[in-house]
């Protein structure tokens, strides 16, 4: 066997691994991703969140403070609830695999001394 013959060979080798490891570099990037996901919809809520204390502070109207916090997207996936002067909020961030649909939820909650 000549030694051009063998590096041939060997690049192969290495074309067939890469290939292999495609299917678990995918699952890494979607994961990634999901977490990233899950990541901001926690940022939003806590926005909302506090905005809708900051409105139930000043009198206003906490409901609409926090859908005016939330991006339009977001604002179907989001619950809120008040009790005294804590506000929370629950939102579901949007799923890359149809299996986690039903199970990411974030939520934020914010307090204030109600007038």
């Amino acid at each position: 066997m000549s030694v051009t013959r063998g590096r041939r060979a060997e690049r192969g080798q290495a074309a067939l691994e890469l290939l292999a490891l495609l299917p678990l570099l995918l699952a890494v990037a979607l994961a990634a991703t999901q977490l990233l996901v899950v990541g901001y919809a926690s940022v939003l809520a806590g926005n909302a969140a506090e905005a809708a204390a900051l409105a139930l502070a000043g009198g206003g109207d906490p409901r609409a403070a926090a859908h005016e916090a939330l991006p339009g997207w977001s604002r179907a996936r989001a619950h809120l609830s008040v009790t005294g002067g804590h506000v929370q909020v629950r939102l579901r961030p949007p799923a890359l695999l149809q299996a986690l649909t039903g199970r990411l939820e974030v939520s934020a909650t914010a307090a204030v001394e109600a007038p």
